[in-house]
């Protein structure tokens, strides 16, 4: 059977030109997913770092600025395993504006797979969600980035309650409210809910985006990931290790 496709589409007040560089290079990709490194040429390379150790790396398939950015895996993979590949493509629009595709591919069919597939379209959405703010609130601003992850004991749903009493509030918030984020040992963070999905948290403060994420109902995989926008920067190591911490106080970690 055919292999499944991922496809988002989402608008960004922001050039072509803007968004090229938010896509297909490192600085431009750590303000909205995780840190990269990124050989800019066709043929390049490119790595990420998703925390706690979790990197991946890739090549550059497309390279058509303002256009088509596109990576792959760096070698086949082996039977049975997905051989997933991205592409971006870039449509600028009237008024200044640009529409942004993105399609990853190279699922696997079968049941076995679903969770998997569903995974990759919550992240996608969240990432993509964080391109739209960045453009919205820190367009031209450095970025800062903590990323934390763990994987956890338990499902995502029985966790998620444990995870907003150790983030200081009483249940789930909504949509548009102001909360102040308070984990122990962390400095408290003020701002309004922009995410609440069965994945994932989000606020955006005045000076970054804060996401915490639980997913997975038979194994679950936590996450904090924070971008800090403009100067001065924190000091990333100490609140990366502050953050981890604080994960893996407050879910029980997996073993084996």
């Amino acid at each position: 059977m055919p292999d499944r496709e991922l496809r988002k589409e989402i608008q960004l007040d922001a050039t072509p030109e803007q968004v090229w560089e938010a896509i297909a290079t490192g600085p431009g990709i750590g303000t909205w997913f995780v840190p990269h490194e990124v050989e800019e040429r066709l043929g390049g390379t490119m790595s990420a770092d998703f925390g706690s150790g979790n990197e991946a790396t890739g090549r550059v398939t497309a390279w058509e600025p303002a256009r088509r950015f596109a990576y792959g895996a760096m070698a086949p993979p082996g039977e049975g395993t997905p051989d997933y590949a991205h592409e971006f493509l870039i449509e600028g629009r009237d008024g200044g504006a640009t529409v942004l595709r993105f399609v990853q591919s190279g699922f696997l069919d079968g049941a076995e797979w679903d969770d998997e597939y569903g995974s990759f379209d919550a992240g996608w959405g969240l990432f993509l969600l964080n391109l739209q703010q960045y453009f919205a609130h820190f367009a031209g601003l450095p970025v800062a980035n903590v990323v934390t992850m763990a994987w956890a004991e338990g499902r995502a749903s029985t966790l998620w309650p444990v995870i907003h009493t150790a983030l200081g509030l009483d249940g789930p918030p909504a949509v548009g409210d102001t909360i102040t984020l308070r984990p122990n040992g962390i400095v408290p963070i003020t701002g309004v809910v922009d995410v609440v999905t069965d994945e994932f948290l989000g606020v955006r403060s005045e000076r970054g985006l804060h996401r915490i994420g639980a997913e997975g109902e038979s194994g679950c995989g936590v996450s904090a990931y924070h971008y800090v926008y403009g100067n001065p920067a924190p000091d990333v190591e100490a609140l990366t290790g502050a953050w981890q911490s604080w994960l893996e106080w407050t879910v029980p970690l997996r073993t084996g």
